[in-house]
């Protein structure tokens, strides 16, 4: 491995009293973001003469928080100009194949897979990474007590602690490190890294750190269970059961990293006494509370005792074992092949990564091809080098954009014409063309014409994504002056499998429809995330597909399929009103949260004519909203509403917040202009001279208890506010 010690030989170095200090840091004018149609990949150029060929650009600057260069703007009077300014702003961040790329972080778990990956297959990791990476962890450390959490956002856990603490001493930190001894003091108070949960004992087991008696089991046996077998994993979450997939396998092939010096003196770090007296079996369920958010059922406890005690050393015979092993790899072929080693996302992809160096060799194509993907979950920003959450926001952000300048009145505005029809170009060409190849031997879920959250390549259909850039492509085919790219057929094709993802609720799920019953939840081992073992019924997914499906019956082809999408849209406004709490709430489970979900329930329901003037069921929705108002007329909600399930006010109001209440209330007619003129007040008042706002509080989630940074909304969602609002009342002036 890279060691971050010391002046590199080439230079790049920003002042040697970061050296002193221990935290180097590179020169931020070498970065580069190559977008390669959707593929984002970030690049340090070492030489000045390749500075000049590949000069940065304003994007660049941007994420890396240099000056933009961009001018100040008129300050706006109105809504409209606020939005005008917010756009001319966000148009110069479009990227040339006409999609817009953000970080997307916040969880603090991803790093130490794809690190440790790195340090066990021995891929070398450059300089300028390890050197970003360190200071990225180090900017994320909590200040007052040295440890990390779950997510940016979170209190310190020994998930966060333990692996962020591994890793950076893999890349080169010094135990005597005044900060790495602070965070090692904390991960002392937690218990230890015997007090970790299930996914960090996995990969400390593959170091050589912990002994793998104290990793509960993960059978790949389970992958020779019937179909019909209730919990079958091809019934689980595409999350869950691509996470486990590879994580059994390796387990099964019992991968161990040689011990090395570094690895044997982390034994002794990371544990409150010697490494050689810890009985690692009785550590199998320790875990400390502040992981504990969802805690192993004791049913999932006897499951793994029979496991461990009887299936495994007496009855599990070699044949099974091989059957198993081999049926895993090729279920982990079909994932590297269907989406060219992209992977699923940034927890799998790691563990891809060394299943394939396991079964394939070092020197093997896939390994190779690997090395290279892992830099797509890699960003860069002005605290240093984090891992996304996917390969990008590239399809979902694009298309959210889109459909804010059309609903603010703005699309045939000449001046925006070059940026729609780059963003219409890119969704043409992220449209999934074709299934996977042998689509039901993976249990894959149909995906000719859908769209990705990411990129095409990354290739899972998901049903709010294939919607949203459904409606975006329909809304600009529409308009006189843009190209019609997406055919009839295509746009059919995408009607074609967002009808197959209705589950029997009447609701819709993310990936796939329903496929188990909740009830496997007892057997949900991660510890630290709810709502995982299955998929569920969403409020933002049904909406999306409820307003896509309205949008193509009304305007585009109202035969299609007419009697079925009728049918699917009743039954999934039915389940959208059966989810609304008593208070008027919707809970939401991809962004914070109950604002977030309401203000796609509004839509929705607006989009079958339902609205707070006839249906009191809307102007309950109103109310709720309306009775959590902030004195600056702003609305602002804390990530714990995720977390406990009951809205929690954020102690400051938030803009991307405001703004979906914002668009909520004028979905559903609320008829009163006060509170919203006055929400609008205070978004205005928060826009720079730019036409930009600052990054405020953390706006996503997953699985109740991650957050995820979405640092776009903060353009696309005051755009469409703005706009919305001077649409209904008026381009008022704002005082």
């Amino acid at each position: 491995m890279a060691k971050c010690r010391g002046k590199q030989s080439n230079g790049h170095l920003v002042n040697e009293k970061d050296l002193q200090t221990e935290n180097p840091r590179t020169d931020p004018t070498r970065w580069r973001l190559l977008d390669e149609r959707g593929r984002q990949t970030w690049h340090y150029l070492q030489s000045d003469e390749k500075l000049k060929q590949w000069p940065q650009s304003i994007a660049d600057r941007y994420f890396l928080n240099l000056p933009t260069g961009l001018p100040s703007l008129p300050k706006p009077c109105t809504p409209l100009d606020s939005a005008q300014n917010a756009i001319s702003y966000f148009s110069q961040l479009q990227l040339p194949p006409g999609n817009w790329g953000c970080e997307y972080g916040g969880p603090l778990f991803l790093l130490p897979g794809l690190v440790i990956a790195w340090y066990v297959t021995k891929t070398p990791v450059p300089e300028h990474i390890s050197i970003e990476i360190r200071r990225y962890l180090f900017a994320r450390q909590n200040p007052v007590d040295g440890g990390w959490g779950l997510h940016i956002e979170g209190e310190s856990s020994v998930f966060g602690t333990a692996m962020n603490y591994v890793i950076l001493r893999l890349l080169g930190a010094s135990e005597e490190d005044g900060r790495i001894v602070k965070a090692r003091g904390k991960l002392h108070q937690l218990g230890g890294a015997v007090n970790g949960p299930h996914w960090a004992k996995f990969w400390l087991s593959v170091l050589g750190c912990m002994e793998p008696e104290a990793v509960n089991p993960v059978p790949p046996d389970l992958w020779l269970l019937p179909d019909w077998v209730p919990i079958a994993p091809w019934r689980w979450w595409i999350h869950i059961r691509q996470v486990y997939l590879p994580m059994s396998y390796i387990v099964s092939r019992g991968f161990r990293f040689p011990l090395t010096p570094l690895t044997r003196q982390l034994r002794e770090e990371l544990y409150t006494q010697p490494y050689s007296s810890i009985n690692f079996a009785s550590h199998r369920n320790s875990i400390s509370p502040a992981d504990n958010y969802h805690p192993k059922s004791m049913f999932l406890n006897v499951v793994n005792r029979l496991l461990v005690d009887v299936w495994q050393p007496y009855l599990r015979p070699n044949y099974i074992r091989r059957r198993a092993e081999e049926w895993t790899w090729d279920l982990i072929r079909h994932e590297n092949e269907n989406t060219d080693f992209s992977s699923l996302a940034p927890v799998n992809g790691p563990m891809n990564f060394l299943a394939s160096y396991i079964h394939d060799g070092p020197d093997s194509y896939s390994v190779e091809r690997h090395r290279q993907r892992m830099h797509d979950f890699l960003w860069v920003k002005d605290e240093g080098m984090l891992m996304n959450g996917t390969n990008g926001v590239q399809t979902w952000d694009t298309a959210l954009l889109v459909q804010a300048v059309v609903a603010a009145g703005l699309a045939e505005a000449p001046q925006w014409r070059p940026m729609l029809t780059k963003a219409l170009e890119f969704l043409d060409d992220q449209q999934i063309r074709e299934n996977c190849r042998e689509q039901e031997v993976c249990y894959r879920q149909r995906r000719k014409g859908a769209w990705a959250f990411s990129t095409r390549e990354q290739g899972y259909t998901v049903s709010d994504c294939t919607s949203e850039a459904l409606k975006s492509v329909l809304l600009l085919q529409r308009l006189p002056g843009f190209p019609k790219l997406v055919s009839d057929e295509r746009i059919k094709d995408a009607i074609d499998t967002l009808l197959t993802m209705q589950n029997a609720s009447g609701g819709f799920a993310s990936y796939e429809p329903i496929r188990g019953s909740q009830y496997l939840e007892y057997l949900n081992a991660a510890e630290v995330f709810g709502r995982i073992m299955i998929e569920y019924d969403y409020p933002e997914c049904t909406t999306a597909v409820v307003t896509a499906l309205s949008l193509f019956s009304r305007h585009h082809d109202p035969s299609y399929r007419k009697a079925e999408i009728e049918k699917t849209i009743s039954r999934a406004v039915a389940w959208i009103m059966k989810d609304q709490r008593k208070d008027g709430s919707w809970y939401g489970s991809w962004g914070i949260c109950f604002t977030y979900a309401g203000m796609f329930a509004l839509e929705s329901l607006a989009s079958v004519g339902r609205n707070y003037s006839n249906d009191p069921r809307v102007a309950l929705a109103c109310q709720f909203f309306l009775d959590r108002q902030m004195a600056d007329g702003g609305w602002g909600e804390s990530y714990k509403s995720c977390t406990d399930g009951v809205y929690t006010p954020h102690e400051k109001s938030q803009v991307v917040q405001t703004c979906w209440i914002i668009i909520a209330l004028l979905e559903a007619g609320y008829p009163d202009r006060e509170p919203i003129e006055k929400a609008v007040r205070m978004v205005m008042g928060r826009q720079m001279e730019d036409g930009s706002w600052k990054q405020e509080a953390i706006e996503g989630v997953f699985n109740k208890s991650c957050m995820i940074s979405y640092p776009n909304y903060k353009f696309i969602f005051p755009i469409k506010a703005l706009g919305m609002f001077a649409k209904r009342f008026g381009d008022l002036k704002i005082q």
